[in-house]
């Protein structure tokens, strides 16, 4: 396992570096409709790529204030739908200009649940706390989007649903939909894809048979034979990520009970300087995992036990490989990473998921894939990643997050992680001491199956149900 610092998230090849991949928010379910009147925001729409096939999509919007008191409007989520010009076509956002800013502006693309004629994806439209308020009566004037395909190609937009070749100026627009805090107030989704329902009857009976690996983290410290016996290495050894002359401490990674179940406890601490520094991880000594299904409940924290707050921690839940050369294209790693404090040029917490075809340590160079959520995630999280021979899919809390292409699908197995570290001590200066902990309550990973959210929360339970806190049956090599 070869770990490393990143200069920055956004900093992507060439041919990503003008607009980002990003991802998903929810699954969906029943149509909704929401006339203007009813309504606390209206989408007014234009295009000014009025073509059958285009080099872009240009989805204009401005959002209304149609109520009677401010609209925040990072409350404010817009949805426009489109038909992928293939299965494994992967897409990119960019905000040409905006009047709020398009640093104020975020986009991620979703994949339907209940695909139709029209639509099997999404660009979700979101805005960070800067945008700012909505007066009523006022909009958010001009907001110059667009997307368009990860590999240059021309775009089909004539059977797109949201795509109105004829709308030149700015008018309401029914089939781009408007969330205000999580509820539908405008347009109509495509049929059985409302944006504010769970999925109806989702399987959850798991998949019979199935190598698999599973942990319940039931060890008594980190020096327990049985971690090694089952196959971990709690991290010693120097080196990246993190603090240049930070130590990786195997006595900060404990094991507790929370509600009856044994957790895996890594805490990582800091007095602000390198060398009080002590960060932690536990990942699998095989490089034997690959394609299929990978789960982990993981317990986010945005505060430190006690102490000041702002440092830049990262916590995660990954798979990686080594790279075996500078730009090398059998490099592979995919992350859940959530950072309180912000960091990478972030101001605040973000979580990402992000997909990885290489990169070059120096200079520095990186080719990926990634989705980012702006908000708090602290508390417990299903963390849910599946690997097929065409996508790469991420779920959090049983909600789709993320859909990558398969130019970033894995060429060699992969070894499984968990740590805790700081990017820098630059987000809090101070000298006292601090600490921060996030928690593991299990791990799985199915070799070559596709599970359901619900699949692997039924797996996981008959595991348990049946007494079982380790299984590993995953070939190795």
């Amino acid at each position: 396992m070869k770990s490393r610092n990143r200069p920055s998230r956004l900093r992507v090849a060439a041919a990503s570096a003008v607009a980002v991949a990003l991802g998903a928010a929810g699954l969906a379910a029943l149509p909704v409709t929401a006339s203007a009147a009813a309504a606390d925001v209206a989408v007014q729409y234009r295009t000014s790529a009025t073509g059958a096939t285009a080099d872009q999509a240009e989805p204009w919007l401005k959002v209304r204030n149609t109520g009677d008191g401010a609209v925040q409007l990072s409350t404010v989520k817009v949805r426009y739908y489109f038909r992928a010009d293939s299965t494994g076509a992967g897409y990119r956002f960019a905000c040409s200009w905006a009047v709020k800013g398009c640093g104020n502006i975020t986009g991620t693309f979703g994949a339907l649940a209940h695909p139709t004629a029209t639509a099997d994806r999404y660009l979700e439209i979101g805005f960070t706390p800067g945008a700012g308020t909505l007066a009523p009566g006022a909009d958010t004037g001009d907001m110059q989007l667009r997307f368009h395909r990860a590999d240059w190609q021309s775009l089909r937009q004539s059977d797109d649903y949201s795509f109105g070749p004829a709308q030149t100026v700015y008018a309401d627009w029914s089939k781009v939909t408007a969330q205000l805090s999580g509820a539908t107030v405008w347009g109509t989704a495509p049929e059985g894809n409302d944006p504010t329902d769970p999925p109806t009857d989702p399987p959850t009976d798991p998949p019979t048979g199935g190598q698999s690996l599973f942990d319940d983290f039931d060890y008594t410290t980190s020096g327990d034979p049985r971690i090694a016996a089952h196959g971990w290495n709690v991290r010693s050894n120097s080196g990246g990520p993190g603090v240049p002359g930070a130590t990786w401490a195997p006595e900060n990674v404990t094991f507790a009970d929370s509600a009856g179940n044994s957790v895996m406890n890594l805490r990582t601490s800091t007095a602000g300087t390198p060398d009080s520094t002590k960060q932690t991880e536990v990942l699998t000594k095989a490089t034997k995992f690959k394609k299929g299904t990978y789960a982990a409940r993981v317990k986010f924290s945005d505060a430190p036990l006690s102490g000041p707050d702002g440092d830049h921690l990262v916590q995660t839940f990954f798979t990686i490989n080594d790279l075996t050369a500078p730009m090398a294209d059998d490099y592979a790693e995919y992350d859940f990473e959530y950072l309180p404090n912000g960091g990478w040029g972030e101001p605040s917490n973000i979580l990402y998921t992000t997909s990885w075809e290489t990169y070059n340590p120096d200079p520095w160079q990186a080719v990926n894939q990634h989705t980012e959520s702006r908000q708090s995630y602290a508390g417990w999280h299903d963390l849910v990643l599946t690997i097929d021979d065409s996508t790469i899919t991420y779920y959090v809390d049983g909600r789709l997050f993320g859909v990558h292409d398969a130019a970033y699908l894995p060429e060699r197995p992969m070894s499984i992680n968990f740590n805790q570290w700081l990017i820098d001590l630059a987000g809090q200066t101070a000298t006292t001491a601090r600490a921060y902990d996030q928690q593991v309550d299990f791990v799985l990973h199915v070799k070559d199956q596709v599970l359901t959210p619900a699949q692997v929360t039924a797996k996981v339970n008959a595991y348990r149900t049946a007494g079982t806190t380790f299984e590993d049956t995953v070939p190795a090599g």
